[in-house]
């Protein structure tokens, strides 16, 4: 994580110097739409995820077949599907609607077109992904997406020094990304694991099972994505492909932040699911409760720096840093430790397989976010009001979640808040009245944020030691100190 989070840094860095602040925004906003669909990846990734880890907990090695050649199968579906839809409704869209100059309409059609490409092979990669992360055989999965990352350090170094369009050249390198990439894990997974050999096979009764469970997890996704590319689509019409690459901005560095969240999440959730199948509901709960505050600490201590010194860390990270970008990157960082931290609560109604009401209700509060940054740009709001509509409407559904999975899953909610929450916010809120005291006494500088992280980590650390673990959490972290 370490190593993909630098070389991300500087990829991001190269391109966006390398594209400029247009053609950026212009990659942002076009990617945007064909993101749109990828929700549809995210639920079903989520679904056959789900059931693969189940049969794994089952130990029965014919059902795990006829789980993965069902997941091949739909996913084969979906990305006809997608493709359709792309190439009706999403030209459509490009063509008619979204504010793009008109001189980088072609590479803009190109943008788009080549992003489908690398969601259909991202989506017919999922059932080999999700049985490496299933197998918990995550030494794999981090090298691979090492891999990964070094391949678009190479993209990038390509990009800048190609005399052709940049913009195009960069599209179609990301495909050449993805297939490396998917491949490897394809062929691991295959020489590993023994139902990653089977043939395309839909077993109907269990296409039926998977996709209500997706249906209902569709919900959850769309919600999410109506409310970040949708706004930022909503972004591009109201104000134009310059505030679309401030956006952009903040979205890679909450990438690279939620990509290292997500795989710390890979090492927790099969682990849980396991644990609540296996009807071991105590060692679940106790899951959920220590996924929420590791997931917290993390995040916020990663978080801090950019809530000072936002400005000045872009500013050294990227040289030239479109407008209103420091801004977005607090907010954006703020939004997603907000979405973020009670994620486990997901994780614990999928292993119930109860999803219905938990989807119907969350979705429903979720996706309030976009209608009220509609009306309020319609009325002249400024940019950032969606960030701020986002952050409130996500606190309210995390409330829902919690009164959904008590009735679920019977997770106490008391337990929760005090193993879970509570140790989670003392020691980021300290951090944070610590740090915002460091603006007001030393001047604006790069060598700031060093000052403030070390700063805001020693506090959380100090507080974490004593308020935050609990008593088998210190033993465990004495005992790997003196090794």
């Amino acid at each position: 994580m370490g190593v993909m989070m630098l070389i991300g840094l500087i990829t991001y860095r190269i391109i966006l110097r390398a594209l400029g602040v247009s053609d950026y925004g212009v990659y942002s906003a076009v990617g945007g739409v064909v993101t749109l669909f990828m929700l549809v990846m995210n639920t079903v990734a989520s679904a056959i995820t789900r059931y693969i880890t189940v049969g794994l907990g089952e130990g029965d090695q014919k059902r795990l077949k006829v789980i993965f050649g069902t997941s091949l199968a739909i996913m084969a579906g979906f990305c006809l599907l997608i493709g359709l839809l792309t190439e009706t409704a999403g030209v459509w869209y490009l063509s008619h609607k979204m504010v793009i100059p008109e001189a980088r309409m072609e590479a803009a059609s190109v943008v788009l077109h080549t992003s489908l490409l690398v969601m259909v092979v991202n989506l017919l990669s999922i059932p080999f992904t999700a049985a490496i992360n299933a197998h918990e055989h995550m030494g794999a999965y981090a090298y691979i997406s090492i891999l990964e990352a070094v391949l678009k350090l190479g993209v990038a170094a390509a990009v800048w020094y190609s005399s052709a369009d940049k913009l195009v050249v960069y599209a179609w390198m990301l495909v050449v990304v993805a297939l490396v990439s998917r491949a490897a894990y394809a062929g691991y997974a295959m020489r590993r694991f023994p139902e990653t050999r089977t043939p395309w096979k839909a077993e109907t009764g269990l296409v039926k099972e998977m996709g209500a469970f997706a249906g209902w997890n569709f919900l959850g996704s769309g919600a999410y994505m109506l409310n970040t590319q949708g706004i930022n689509q909503l972004m591009n019409l109201f104000f134009g492909v310059t505030v679309n690459a401030g956006r952009g901005v903040a979205d890679k560095v909450e990438q690279v932040v939620r990509q290292f969240a997500t795989n710390i999440a890979l090492a927790l959730n099969p682990a849980l699911t396991k644990a609540y199948v296996s009807d071991n509901r105590a060692y679940a709960f106790e899951l959920v409760y220590k996924g929420s505050k590791y997931y917290f600490w993390i995040l916020w201590v990663m978080a801090l720096p950019f809530f000072t010194d936002a400005g000045s860390l872009l500013q050294l990270w990227l040289g030239e840093v479109p407008p209103d970008a420091a801004f977005f990157t607090k907010l954006t960082l703020l939004c997603f430790v907000i979405d973020f931290t009670p994620s486990t609560l997901n994780v614990l109604v999928q292993a119930s397989g109860r999803v219905r009401r938990y989807y119907l209700w969350t979705s429903l509060v979720a996706g309030l976010a976009f209608p009220i940054t509609y009306v309020a740009y319609r009325l002249g709001a400024p940019a950032w009001t969606g960030y701020l509509a986002f952050c409130g409407i996500y606190l309210i559904k995390s409330a829902v979640m919690m009164l959904v999975a008590r009735k679920e899953t019977g997770l106490p909610l008391g337990e929760y808040f005090r193993k879970g929450l509570w140790p989670a916010l003392a020691p980021g809120l300290s951090a944070l009245l610590v740090v915002s005291f460091i603006p007001a006494v030393l001047p604006e500088a790069w060598w700031r944020f060093l000052v403030t992280a070390l700063l805001g980590a020693g506090t959380m650390s100090l507080v974490i030691w004593n308020y935050g673990l609990t008593e088998g959490e210190r033993a465990y972290v004495k005992s790997k100190i003196h090794r």
